[in-house]
């Protein structure tokens, strides 16, 4: 599994924020309400992003020998891929609020305190939620063996249905 880039984020940070730009927008011209995040969002934010850093703890106190138990590579993979899927869903949810935000700077009336205090708050906690994220995907990496460095070194094994059985010469 390839760590979770830079660019990746950056794409889904952008594509949030023209979507909450787009929305509020799309509800301004059709004569409703704009939109505003609940207050409860940015504190679910936060949320995941502790219930993610808890999860990958043990992976990496196991990888480091300081563990009860041995490292289970399948649990160390679903957390990654968790870390790796919150801090995409981060950045997006961070663009979104941004993008709402920044219509909300266009408005010629001044918006409410609170409806902007929510929207930076989940801003900065999208952003924490993707700190946290790539935290953990960094504690989910196991150490590779010394077989993962040469691959095929070993040749085909014995129920590679190209490669040469036991005790078959190979050609």
């Amino acid at each position: 599994m390839n760590r979770t880039g830079a660019g990746v984020l950056i794409v889904a940070a952008v594509l949030g924020g023209a979507a909450g730009f787009v929305l509020n927008q799309v509800l301004t011209v059709s004569g409703r309400p704009t939109f505003t995040p609940m207050v409860s969002l940015p504190i679910l934010l936060l949320l995941l992003g502790a219930v993610v850093v808890v999860l990958a703890v043990p992976i990496r106190q196991a990888t480091r020998g300081r563990g009860r138990a041995a490292v289970n590579p399948f649990r160390a993979l679903r957390i990654a891929m968790l870390a790796k899927a919150s801090s995409i869903v981060g950045a997006a949810i961070g663009g979104f609020g941004l993008g709402l935000l920044a219509f909300r700077a266009t408005l010629p009336v001044a918006p409410s305190v609170g409806s902007v205090g929510t929207l930076i708050a989940t801003a900065v906690c999208g952003a924490v939620l993707i700190a946290a994220a790539l935290v953990a995907e960094h504690l989910c990496t196991i150490r590779k063996d010394d077989d993962d460095e040469q691959p095929g070194a070993g040749g085909p094994g014995p129920h590679d249905p190209l490669g040469a059985g036991p005790g078959e010469p190979t050609h």
